[in-house]
């Protein structure tokens, strides 16, 4: 979820603990890249390459690049800075993502909403303690139809808004969907299970759904928190957001596993070499393909071994 600190996962979303710890420019993760247009990369190109849509849903679909099938239910976290200058910008790139599924896949991203939590955490900066009490009471309750994804970049937030896209219910972590399971995909996603069995994660799972990481790192993945709900001992946090309820604005309290991507691309590394990644490149950028479930079933021992053997 957003970058409690303020950072972006590829910048990866901040995750709930880095929520709290900052106001979130970055969610649990999705991220992106600075705000520059896709004109000012054009007159700056440095050496950036001219990579068309074309191009990119040739590379995906490349068995001998990466392999996205027609089909195939995509959970995707990008950059579209890193792919290059791409004429038309994330319409271009959303529309060879749709191209590269097909009309029976499904493409997914992640739209976390960080800034939706409780103050008293936030630290990237700080805000006064005569503060909070005010940010929980005049806060925007979470709307999926209205409110943006903060720090999930251009791709993602483009999906959001993109015609017959649905989107979960979660005031933090939310994903949303395009394409023939998207309803599926987004209808469970309970308030106390931001990234857990009872969110689009654990949905994707179930459905066989794969992972892209176009440009992006694996400090982005948010598929690796789903393993953390099946690791005994981890910590857990009492979180705040601002919600609909019964069609009135409330401020509502609730707990959840305590989530932390910093050993993610720790993880993602020891994915690879162990052999259950696919990596290629799409214009400028490198992209990583790999099943979910593997994945979280992966990340999950690592944690249990790496991130719990380390604590004792």
């Amino acid at each position: 979820m957003p970058d409690r600190r303020g950072h972006h996962p590829h910048h990866p979303p901040p995750t709930p603990r880095e929520a709290r710890r900052a106001t979130g420019t970055h969610q649990a993760h999705g991220g992106h890249e600075p705000q520059e247009t896709q004109e000012t990369r054009a007159a700056g190109s440095g050496g950036r390459s001219l990579v068309t849509g074309g191009a990119i849903v040739a590379a995906l679909t490349d068995d001998l690049v990466l392999g996205v099938r027609p089909g195939d239910t995509l959970l995707v976290h990008s950059s579209l800075r890193r792919l290059g200058y791409v004429p038309g910008g994330a319409v271009a790139v959303v529309q060879a993502l749709l191209g590269a599924v097909g009309p029976a896949g499904t493409l997914v991203v992640p739209t976390q909403t960080s800034e939706n939590s409780d103050p008293a955490g936030w630290s990237r900066p700080p805000v006064p303690a005569d503060w909070w009490p005010v940010i929980r009471a005049q806060s925007p309750a979470y709307d999926p139809s209205l409110t943006p994804s903060t720090g999930m970049g251009r791709v993602a937030e483009l999906v959001r808004t993109w015609p017959g896209a649905r989107r979960s219910a979660h005031p933090q972590t939310s994903f949303a969907a395009l394409g023939a399971r998207a309803e599926e995909v987004v209808a469970e996603h309970d308030l106390d299970c931001r990234l857990g069995e009872r969110s689009p994660l654990a949905t994707l799972e179930r459905l066989g759904a794969r992972v892209l990481l176009l440009g992006a790192g694996f400090g982005s993945c948010t598929a690796f928190h789903l393993a953390e709900y099946r690791v005994p001992g981890l910590p857990r946090a009492t979180e705040g957001a601002a919600v609909l309820a019964d069609g009135a604005r409330r401020w509502v309290t609730f707990e959840d596993v305590d989530l932390d991507e910093e050993d993610f691309p720790a993880i993602g590394t020891a994915l690879c070499a162990a052999g259950h990644v696919r990596t290629g490149t799409v214009g400028d950028a490198t992209a990583h393909l790999f099943g979910l479930g593997e994945a979280v079933a992966f990340a999950a021992g690592w944690i249990a071994e790496n991130r719990l053997g380390a604590a004792t």
